[in-house]
């Protein structure tokens, strides 16, 4: 009977993680580890990983190579915009403003004035 191997071990989810510490869950987990996006991965260290290859929980053979980015790619988000709150409407017309009519434009003045003559 032909030996099948080391057994298939589960990708880790390392999107989110710091690159020491997806370095770390990495070689926890069986699989090696790759950097698209960094010739210099190995003194990376906090710089987050915001993408990876294969997904988590996909069963890959042990020792496989796992590649993150830590750059977003074009039109994959990093705008920048933070949480966003949704806003209370504001108030509904009426009151006040209903009740009362937009204030008429000054009059135009024509010549000079002068407060004292």
């Amino acid at each position: 009977m032909p030996d099948a191997g080391p057994p298939d071990v589960p990708v880790p989810k390392l999107v989110g993680l710091m690159a020491v510490d997806a370095r770390q869950a990495a070689r926890e987990h069986g699989v090696l580890i790759a950097a698209a996006d960094r010739d210099d991965f190995d003194r990376v260290a906090v710089e987050y990983v915001v993408r990876q290859y294969p997904l988590p929980g996909v069963e890959v053979p042990r020792d496989a190579v796992v590649t993150v980015w830590f750059d977003f790619g074009e039109g994959e988000g990093g705008g920048g915009a933070g949480v966003r709150v949704p806003r209370a409407p504001g108030p509904r017309g009426g009151g006040m403003r209903r009740e009362l009519g937009e204030p008429e434009e000054p009059p135009a003045r024509t010549g000079s004035f002068s407060p004292c003559r």
